[in-house]
């Protein structure tokens, strides 16, 4: 069973629970957030990641943005940061914002799982 821990940042409650409901079943330790800036303090003082599945754009916030300041902190910088979009021109702004990976809305579920786990073994 795999045991890494993944933060979920997406404003859109289905994608975020069916997500979190189907990477807790294929053995991931999920934390689910809604807003970008709710995952630092979580991430400096309660659990560190292994990894971050963020979503591009998010109610009042540029997940663009929050990835910056994710390879910015020293904490946080070696995080991977897996950025996730419907706007499949935003893959390239994606890398230069410091993701590691990007993926396409709407994905299959195993390519989302697939992507994980490369970046997590």
């Amino acid at each position: 069973m795999n045991s890494k821990k993944i933060i979920i940042v997406d404003d859109d409650t289905a994608i975020l629970d069916s997500l979190s409901v189907m990477l807790d079943y294929e053995g991931f330790d999920v934390n689910a957030f809604q807003r970008g800036t709710e995952i630092f303090p979580f991430v400096e003082s309660v659990s560190k990641p292994d990894l971050i599945l963020l979503d591009i754009w998010l109610s009042g916030e540029d997940g663009r943005d929050i990835c910056k300041k994710l390879k910015e902190n020293e904490f946080t910088k070696n995080i991977p940061v897996v950025m996730m979009s419907a706007g499949r021109d935003l893959e390239k702004a994606a890398y230069n914002s410091g993701a590691t990976a990007f993926i396409s809305k709407p994905f299959e579920i195993e390519e989302v799982v697939d992507t994980l786990y490369q970046l997590t073994s």
